[in-house]
């Protein structure tokens, strides 16, 4: 239920803050003063694409907040989900959904403070407010939309949505099979070059960390003779010069193995310098390991150029790969595993496709059962939606007219032939997503008539009119807490007023409901009227709403009645028709709504 709605800088409206009542809330005024805008702020604020336009001249930008109580909507399962998915959190039962339009066009969407963009607004939006403007009721007019009234009143939402699965799963496996049987030709090309890079990269034997070990080999096969050199010369100055040579040279190990025994010798006089014999003599074994280690690599290390122009090939190989595959051996590694799953995906693409065509031949099964029983449904709603409406539309004053539920086979969306049991095509169905029928409500204005589409019989009164009978009827199955209806008396006389007002009440048995109107015969229904009035305050055009209070409301009444200026008359018959009204309020047996 929508509790507050604020409005700052939003088109001529400058600063304004309007509180609603439970009930039916009526916002009159004279044509132009601002009452559309009202609409379009609400809009906003639920998630409408919105512009720079909006925007007050002169105001760096606009701001629409709204305050909804949500707790009715606890119970609901979409709501919890979309809580769920969002991470909003209610706070205290409420939702407080703002917009910020910059007067550059962009605009911020909050909800209780957390920033959200503007299509999670709207997903809040649907489930809390439901606007009905002129748009809405030529809808109507649209045939599209009236397998959805239907499907809403016989209460067979969630079995549609169960037979859409249905059909979105056939069309995938249908784009699948169409994809691997489009181009054999392509195939065949394909999978050719897929073995050959499989095999190619296969007949490497790679290993992801070969490149560099093959770099530090071509380091050493390349520096052999310099590195035997520097090996030969670090050993001999560590042990010195061979003792059959002409002049045997003392090396660093030989200096040290003597200072160690002065030092252990030095130890056995002091015994504090113990300590430092210990150190010497472990330093001493590791530089012994250290000359046995430098000697052992000179004896070993050599050039080997057969090996070096083995290693050389090797890295022109992998070089080779990496600029077909990949920047790395992983990632050259990691193609051909995936080019060798493509292949076999490709090579036993004949028995996939006959797992996908016997798939898609349940899937068609399934959907021609379902469909059925969705069709059979269907035709059981029919004459009681026929029924209800033709009284409602009669209630107001739409005279003896018959309204009929049109429910045929459709004749374009997909069409398939079901399977049959001996292997051959049997019939064929014709469906989309709705199932296997064409909805469409026609209507024969007066008695004797044949019953017509819509378009070409209803005028806008009638159409405004017979949105209204529909959504009255439909008011049980629709959870949507808050209904608006702009313009929703176009074409309505005052003979009509009456009932219009009569069935919009009738709506807050279940739903808060909000009407703008300039028919006093609807806005005397309301618990809350509110007059929208535009003047100029220095300089500018402001629009502005105040609640009235019940002798302002009966000289707004008595003005739409019989204009200004308001006479005693005039409000003698705006209180007489206010009487009228409480009295069958009182008769009708509903207690009206209050608050929550």
């Amino acid at each position: 239920m929508l509790l507050e709605l604020a409005i700052r800088n939003f088109a001529i409206i400058r600063d304004l803050r309007l509180t609603f009542h439970p009930g039916l809330n009526a916002l009159t005024g004279e044509t132009g003063a601002g009452k559309s805008i009202i609409i379009d702020a609400l809009s906003a604020v639920l998630g409408a694409r919105v512009s720079a336009d909006f925007v007050r001249t002169g105001a760096s930008g606009a701001w629409v907040e709204a305050v909804f109580d949500v707790r009715d909507l606890a119970e609901r399962e979409d709501f919890r989900t979309l809580l769920a998915e969002t991470g909003v959190e209610p706070e205290d039962g409420t939702l407080i959904l703002t917009r910020d339009i910059s007067a550059a066009g962009r605009s911020a969407a909050r909800i209780n403070g957390r920033t959200v963009t503007a299509s999670t607004l709207a997903q809040f939006g649907s489930l809390l407010v439901d606007i009905h403007g002129q748009s809405e009721h030529l809808s109507l007019l649209r045939p599209a939309i009236h397998v959805d009234l239907l499907d809403r009143y016989a209460g067979t939402l969630e079995e549609r949505e169960r037979f859409a699965a249905l059909v979105h799963e056939y069309h995938q496996i249908r784009r699948q099979i169409d994809q691997i049987v489009a181009d054999e030709r392509e195939r065949a090309h394909r999978m050719d070059l897929l073995r050959f890079q499989v095999e190619e990269i296969t007949a490497a034997k790679l290993h992801p960390d070969e490149e560099a070990e093959l770099e530090r080999e071509r380091l050493v096969l390349g520096n052999a003779e310099r590195l035997a050199r520097l090996a030969a010369e670090t050993y001999q100055l560590l042990e010195g010069a061979d003792d059959t040579g002409p002049a045997p040279v003392s090396g660093a190990l030989d200096q040290i193995r003597l200072a160690a025994e002065r030092i252990e010798e030095l130890a056995r006089v002091d015994a504090t310098n113990e300590p430092l014999a210990n150190q010497l003599r472990e330093a001493l074994i590791l530089l012994e390991d250290v000359a046995h280690g430098v000697r052992v690599y000179a004896e070993e290390v050599e050039g080997d150029p057969e090996r070096l122009a083995a290693v050389e090939d090797r890295l022109a190989l992998l070089k080779q790969l990496k600029r077909k595959y990949g920047a790395t051996i992983a990632e050259v590694i990691a193609y051909g595993e995936q080019a060798a799953q493509e292949l076999h995906d490709l090579d036993t693409s004949e028995q996939r496709v006959e797992e996908l065509r016997h798939r898609a031949a349940v899937l068609l099964r399934q959907i021609a059962e379902q469909g059925a029983r969705l069709t059979e449904r269907r035709r059981a709603a029919c004459g009681e939606l026929e029924q209800a409406v033709e009284q409602a539309i009669a209630e107001l004053n739409m005279g003896r007219a018959r309204f009929v539920v049109d429910l045929r086979p459709l004749t374009s969306g997909t069409v398939a032939h079901l399977p049959g049991d001996d292997g051959r095509d049997g019939p064929t169905i014709t469906f989309d997503q709705t199932g296997l029928d064409r909805v469409e409500f026609l209507i024969a204005p007066n008695a004797g008539e044949t019953p017509r589409p819509l378009a070409r019989i209803a005028s806008g009164g009638e159409t405004a009119r017979l949105m209204l009978a529909l959504k009255s009827i439909l008011s049980a199955a629709d959870a949507t807490p808050t209904l608006v209806f702009d313009e929703v008396d176009v074409g309505v006389g005052g003979r009509s007023g009456q009932p219009v007002g009569e069935k919009l009440w009738s709506l807050t048995g279940q739903h808060q409901v909000i009407v703008i109107s300039h028919l006093p015969q609807i806005a005397a229904f309301a618990e809350a009227h509110y007059r929208i009035t535009k003047d100029e305050y220095d300089g500018r055009t402001e629009t502005r709403i105040e609640r009235l209070d019940d002798d302002a409301r009966i000289d707004e009444l008595a003005a739409m009645l019989d204009g200004l200026p308001v006479t005693a008359a005039s409000r003698q018959n705006a209180q007489e028709m206010l009487a009228r009204i409480e009295q069958w309020k009182r008769q009708s047996g509903r207690v009206p709504a209050t608050t929550r």
